[in-house]
C-alpha cells in the first residue's frame, strides 16, 4: 500500500553521552551524530535481508521525564535473559512468558523511555489468533 514503511522512531535524550553508550550496549551502530542535540542509530541487518531499521535520540531538558508507560518500543531479541547478562541492563521485572507466546522484560533508558526486549520467534508474525 503506497510503499509505506517505518522509517526510524525518535526517543527523548536528558543525557545524550548516556543514551548514547546505552544504546551501544545493546548492538546499534551510530551512523549521525549531531550530538549534543540529535543522533541516530542503525539496528544490525534484519534476518532475510532489506533495509535496517533506526532509532534517533533527540534532546530534551534535563527535568524532563518520560510518562511512565509510554512510548513502548519493542526491540526483538534472540534470547531475552542472554540479552539482559550481556548487556548488564536490570529489567524492571524479571523476564515472563506471556499468554500470547511472548517472553519479555523492560528495561528504562537513561531519559526513562521504556523499552520491552521481547522474544516471540513465529508468535510474531503467526500468532495462533491471526486473521488472515
Amino acid at each position: 500500500m503506497h510503499g509505506i514503511r517505518l522509517n526510524q522512531v525518535t526517543l527523548a535524550a536528558t543525557d545524550m553521552a548516556a543514551s548514547i553508550m546505552f544504546y551501544e550496549t545493546l548492538g546499534l551502530r551510530l551512523i549521525v551524530d549531531a550530538a549534543p542535540r540529535y543522533v541516530r542509530f542503525e539496528f544490525p541487518d534484519p534476518p532475510g535481508g532489506g533495509e535496517p531499521a533506526t532509532l534517533s535520540l533527540h534532546h530534551v531538558c534535563e527535568d524532563w521525564r518520560a510518562p511512565e508507560d509510554w512510548p513502548l518500543v519493542y526491540l526483538e531479541v534472540d534470547d531475552v535473559a542472554a540479552c539482559l547478562a550481556d548487556t548488564g541492563l536490570t529489567p524492571l521485572a524479571p523476564p515472563e512468558l506471556k499468554s500470547y507466546a511472548w517472553e519479555e522484560a523492560d528495561v528504562l533508558d537513561p531519559a526513562g523511555n521504556r523499552l520491552r526486549l521481547y522474544k516471540a520467534g513465529m508468535a510474531r508474525r503467526f500468532p495462533d489468533w491471526r486473521i488472515d
